[in-house]
Order: C-alpha cells, then sequence, then structure tokens
C-alpha cells in the first residue's frame, strides 16, 4: 500500500498488517502508533495487533461519547470496562496500551518525557468544544504530578479545514464553552466561492489546529506539539473517513503506551 508523504518528525513503519504512523519526537518519551486502513479494529485480533506493535501485552479501548471524560488506568489495578464512556484515556502501566478511535475526530497523544506517564484522546468537534486535550492534561497532572512543559504531543491525521464543512450553529457551540473569539475566528475559516458564482461561502473547521492551540494555551511548548497535517478525506487509500464513506467508513486508532522505568 503507498503511503503519503508526512512532515517531519513523522514517518511510516511497515507492520505485519501494513502501514503505520509514528512522530520521532515521541519515541523516545513512549511506544506509540496511528493505524491505518489496513487494520480492522472491530475485531479482537485487530486491536491486540495494534498493542502487540508497541509491545503491549492488551490495548484498552472505551465506549467514545464526544465529550471530555477521562478514565485513568493505573498499574497494578483493575482495566476499565469497555462499555466505559469516556473520550480520554490517561495511563502510567507500561504492560497495556491504551488506545482512541477516530474516522475524522482527532486522536491525539500525549508523552510525559519526565515520569513517562500517557495519554490518548479523542477529538471531534464536540470533544474540542469541550476541551478533551486540556482535560487529558488536568487528569495528567491529578492523577502522575505531569507538568505540562514535559508533555510532548503528537496529532494524528483527521479531516481537515479543506474537506470538514461545518454549520454556523458549531460557532455558536464554542462560543457558548468558553472559548476566546479570536481563537474561534481562527479555527473556522471560509473558503471564498469561485469568481463569479452565486454559491454562498462555506465554513470550515480546523479540528486539528484547534486542539494545538488548546495544547499550548494549556503550557505543553509550542515546538513539541507535532501535526501529522494529513486529512483523512483526502487520503483514503491509506486512511478512513466517515465524513467520505459514511457507514463503510473502518476506523483508525491512536495507541500509546506508558514507558517502563
Amino acid at each position: 500500500m503507498p503511503v503519503p508523504s508526512v512532515p517531519e518528525p513523522f514517518y511510516w513503519t511497515n507492520e505485519a498488517w501494513g502501514p503505520a504512523l509514528r512522530c520521532r519526537a515521541l519515541d523516545p518519551i513512549a511506544p506509540h502508533l496511528f493505524t491505518s486502513r489496513a487494520l480492522q479494529l472491530s475485531s479482537a485480533e485487530g486491536r491486540m495487533a495494534a498493542a502487540h506493535a508497541i509491545g503491549a501485552a492488551e490495548a484498552v479501548m472505551v465506549t467514545q461519547v464526544h465529550g471530555n471524560g477521562v478514565v485513568v488506568v493505573r498499574r497494578g489495578e483493575a482495566r476499565p470496562s469497555a462499555a466505559t464512556a469516556a473520550d480520554v484515556l490517561v495511563s502510567d502501566d507500561p504492560q497495556v496500551a491504551v488506545a482512541v478511535r477516530a474516522a475524522d475526530c482527532v486522536p491525539l497523544l500525549l508523552g510525559d518525557r519526565r515520569t513517562g506517564a500517557v495519554a490518548a484522546v479523542h477529538a471531534g468537534w464536540r470533544g474540542t468544544a469541550a476541551g478533551a486535550a486540556a482535560a487529558a492534561l488536568q487528569a495528567m497532572h491529578r492523577e502522575f504530578s505531569t507538568d505540562p512543559a514535559d508533555i510532548v504531543a503528537a496529532i494524528g491525521p483527521s479531516i481537515g479545514a479543506c474537506c470538514y464543512e461545518v454549520g454556523s450553529e458549531l460557532v455558536d457551540a464554542f462560543a457558548a464553552a468558553g472559548h476566546a473569539r479570536h481563537l474561534i475566528d481562527r479555527w473556522f475559516v471560509t473558503r471564498p466561492p469561485a469568481r463569479g458564482s452565486r454559491e454562498r461561502s462555506t465554513l470550515r473547521l480546523d479540528v486539528a489546529g484547534a486542539n494545538r492551540d488548546q495544547l499550548i494555551l494549556a503550557g505543553v511548548p509550542e515546538e513539541r506539539v507535532h501535526a501529522a497535517g494529513m486529512c483523512t478525506a483526502e487520503h483514503l487509500d491509506v486512511l478512513t473517513s466517515f465524513r467520505a464513506e459514511k457507514e463503510k467508513a473502518g476506523r483508525l486508532a491512536g495507541v500509546i503506551r506508558a514507558r517502563t522505568t
């Protein structure tokens, strides 16, 4: 399967099941990857393959509900049920991977350079409006004494502003959630119609950019926030997109485990 070029520090690897995306800046902090459409996450075998690819015995996934709820996976304690509703998983257990699924939403992976603790975040527009990325940082600080200044973040493939047309009600939702007007104006962009066209301008959301800004505002150094910059809807040969494929869409996963200390 041919793969598209990606910006530094991201790179592709060939797994037994196909291509996976990794981030060199996050490599020394925590084993991790973003899967491609080659891996079927709907099966237990597929989920186990993703975990094994980063040296974990199993993968913990929960029921994602497009919010900012957090589940803690702590070493030596029982694993959360797959029926647990959450969109953020934080962990210090090197034996298990924590993973989120996405098919246009942002899969976001965080690693703590000092403690080795990690987080996996699922952030669609609702989770982004609810501040799921900041909720992950708050939980890592509360549970594992993480300082945001020690975080390295990798933002995986998601739908880009090029393809993510939205309605004005989303602007209202972000404003109601308390986001500053100048940030909303940056996250929602308007593409002008072609010259001579009578079509109305369309509003588009840069959901990956919004999560990047939220991490930086929460204290993560700008130079340690890395975005793959790949639109899921534009790379259907290797990625998958609900907006482009509807019910036929599969899921990608962001998978990470805590560093062995």
